[in-house]
């Protein structure tokens, strides 16, 4: 019994051992085979397959392209995720009888929301991609039959079902649609995201906004979209796709860097104010052109700024850049930096006279001509200041030429100490000469010097000045002789905070004289008081700047006329300058009574919009209580600054917060702290747009935003769970 059991136990353990070595037989091999994979050619083969069966590598996560608002948050351009609509053929799920059973019922739906294609033809695209992947299919079998190891190229897995590119708002809808409202994975819908720009106030201020490529990855074409593009494109990040469980899903590796938001100096206001008086006075004189722009004096933040070029059809829209950019005569507008020079350098007074007789003056063979001479009229001597006034080239040619006759170079001297000669850059790009006054020297050997250059340029022709250099000039006038440089972007922001802010570029600290000054100031004001510019006179305030009446070289000769304005107002103590200029303009061409009473128009709406009563002046004898101004929800800091310099009653909130909702209950302004949480969607209704988008974002959702005013509804309910990079629509009135 003993020896019995002791051969079963080494029988046992015979097959014990050959079973161990079996399995470490086989664990060698499975080791072999692991270190040939890995580090061996087919290894790296096989690896690659792999991966591009389970794995797509670096795709771009695009950024999310910077706002940019006017000064006080205002929406000028955005942008928002738009979809292409694709349909992925060879889906896993996707079975051709349920595709067949909904096709119909999908094209109909498809036809009524996207009206560009009939049901018939809709159904047609998605057969006909249908019919696609089964010669694919054929095509592959066929090959494998014949061993032939040629891939099949897949155009089925990716056939363009609608042509426009829909927003986040119709692609939720089309999902609700019959087979669409299937997993992806079953439908094949896919839904291609692309960042597009949209503008919440149309074409207020377009050209100065500028454009961006129809490719957004392209960056900026215009203006400050091409300016700031750098800061508004952002970083793109990097994401792959993997097939996890069947399904691919989005991994991300690197994070895609949104662009700084531009905060620009336009005043959403005076922009419609601007635009809208320059184009019905284009439309009255049926002018090939014009352009406005108007800045703040003491700042040097342009606050309106209007390009309009006529169209085919007759009706005008933004066009060139021309307030930065047309290179013209700038006429008699020129004639104060004439005198201004003049009084500087001692060689005349306000009150030196000088003959005109009847407005003809002839030099070096060529007239000079007064725009009265055909009158007749024989106006004796004018002075100075009257010269400026009643805007006579004749003055002003017989004060450079008895000044400077002998010396030319000084008087160009001269306007380089004003600073009219500097290359300046600007926010809206231009390339060229464009941008920068172009003024000659006597001894430029590439612009001719001739006998009548002196007389001519001293009344605004031989040289060129675009309207922002002129607009500097007068605001230097109004600024006590400080030049300084109009400019739009006004601050950088990243996540809703200012990361930088920029401020006006001095020119000249002091462009001339201050009794020089205060001479030119004092002609400026007599202008509209007594000459050329008497329809330019406001009931309401004191206008002061110059007329401009310019003929437009063409040809070799002159033909047509560019007439303008520019000045400052209150002209006792300047708030705003403002320059105007009109293009081939039919009827008698006037710088005051066209391009002058486009100023007048926007200098007294611009007045009347910054008037501020004080609460005891906005007070009537009523016993009904006053009606209490609305305030938006959102940032209390700013809600609770605004109330207590209008010496309106608030309430002490329950719960200290940053965020809130305001009542008002006829006694005081209640505020109500919003519960603001990393992962739930923020209450933004009765939130101005800054406040909404800002809260919104920081949330980590993408913001479709429609209107202005106030939100009314937003896609998400307050205080659902985010899902970050989502998109949000919210709509303003």
């Amino acid at each position: 019994m003993g020896k019995r059991a002791e051969e079963n136990k080494r029988r046992i353990l015979n097959r014990y051992g050959l079973i161990v070595f079996f399995l470490l037989g086989v664990g060698v091999m499975i080791i072999f085979s692991a270190g040939k994979i890995a580090f061996s050619a087919e290894g790296k083969k096989w690896r690659e397959v792999g991966e591009r069966e389970t794995i797509i590598k670096d795709r771009v996560i695009l950024p999310k392209r910077g706002n940019i608002y006017t000064y006080d948050g205002k929406l000028l351009a955005t942008s928002e995720p738009l979809y292409s609509i694709y349909m992925d053929f060879w889906a896993e799920g996707m079975r051709k009888d349920t595709l067949m059973k909904y096709v119909d019922e999908l094209s109909v739906a498809l036809a009524r929301k996207f009206p560009d294609r009939t049901a018939s033809q809709y159904k047609s695209v998605i057969l006909n991609g249908w019919k696609l992947r089964e010669k694919e299919e054929r095509q592959m079998k066929e090959n494998a039959e014949k061993g032939v190891d040629r891939k099949v190229k897949l155009k089925s897995r990716y056939v363009r079902i609608l042509r426009p590119d829909i927003s986040y708002v119709d692609l939720k809808e089309i999902r609700t649609y019959p087979f669409f409202n299937q997993r992806s994975n079953r439908s094949g819908l896919i839904a291609e995201e692309k960042n597009a720009r949209k503008r919440p106030f149309g074409n207020l201020a377009n050209r100065t906004v500028g454009n961006v490529y129809k490719d957004l990855e392209k960056g900026g074409a215009s203006g400050l979209e091409l300016k700031y593009d750098s800061l508004l494109r952002g970083v793109e990040g990097v994401k792959s796709r993997q097939k996890i469980q069947g399904r691919w899903t989005d991994i991300e590796e690197i994070a895609a860097k949104d662009g700084y938001d531009i905060v620009t100096t336009l005043d959403a206001d005076i922009q419609e104010v601007t635009e809208r008086a320059l184009r019905a006075k284009l439309e009255e004189t049926a002018a090939e052109s014009g352009t406005a722009i108007i800045m703040e004096t003491k700042t040097g933040e342009i606050k309106g700024v209007a390009n309009l070029d006529r169209l085919s059809n007759g009706s005008y829209a933004e066009g060139n850049p021309n307030v930065f950019s047309y290179m013209n005569e700038p006429g008699s507008t020129f004639k104060t930096v004439t005198v201004m020079v003049a009084l500087d350098d001692g060689v005349i007074t306000p009150t030196d006279s000088f003959h005109v007789g009847n407005g003809l003056y002839q030099y070096n063979g060529k007239w000079v001509r007064d725009h009265y001479w055909r009158q007749g009229r024989d106006r004796g001597y004018l002075t100075v200041k009257e010269g400026i006034e009643l805007s006579s080239n004749v003055v002003m040619s017989k004060i450079v030429l008895k000044a400077y006759g002998d010396d030319p170079a000084k008087f160009v001297k001269g306007i380089d100490r004003i600073g009219l000669r500097k290359k300046l850059t600007w926010d809206v790009p231009l390339n060229g000469i464009e941008g920068t006054s172009s003024i000659r020297f006597p001894d430029d050997k590439t612009n001719y010097w001739s006998k009548t250059t002196l007389p001519w340029m001293s009344f605004g022709y031989e040289t060129k000045v675009p309207p922002i250099y002129m607009l500097m000039f007068y605001n230097g006038i109004a600024n006590g002789g400080k030049m300084i440089k109009p400019f739009i972007a006004k601050k950088l922001l990243k996540d809703g905070r200012v990361v930088k802010e920029y401020k006006a570029e001095v020119v000249n600290e002091q462009m001339c004289k201050e009794s020089t000054l205060v001479q030119i100031q004092d002609m400026l004001l007599g202008v509209v008081e007594n000459g050329t510019a008497k329809v330019v006179k406001s009931d309401y305030f004191s206008i002061a700047g110059k007329t401009g009446t310019a003929q437009i070289a063409s040809g070799g000769g002159y033909s047509d006329y560019y007439v303008s304005f520019c000045g400052y107002f209150p002209a006792d103590d300047p708030l705003y300058t403002c320059f105007v200029g009109i293009r081939k303009p039919k009827g008698v061409p006037s710088g005051g009574g066209q391009a002058g009473m486009v100023f007048k128009n926007i200098a007294e709406q611009t007045f009347v919009k910054r008037t501020r009563l004080s609460p005891e002046q906005a007070l009537v004898d009523d016993p009904e209580p006053q009606k209490r101004p609305p305030l938006k929800n959102g940032n209390w800091e700013y809600g609770r600054s605004v109330l207590s310099m209008l010496d309106l009653k608030t309430s002490i909130m329950k719960s200290a917060s940053d965020w809130v909702k305001i009542e008002f209950d006829s006694v005081a302004y209640r505020p109500h702290a919003l519960a603001i949480t990393d992962n739930s969607v923020p209450d933004v209704l009765g939130m101005g747009a800054r406040d909404a988008v800002y809260l919104l974002e920081k949330s980590g959702l993408r913001v479709n935003l429609t209107g202005s005013g106030k939100v009314v509804s937003q896609s998400f309910a307050p205080g659902s769970r985010v899902v970050k990079g989502t998109t949000i629509s919210i709509t303003l009135r």
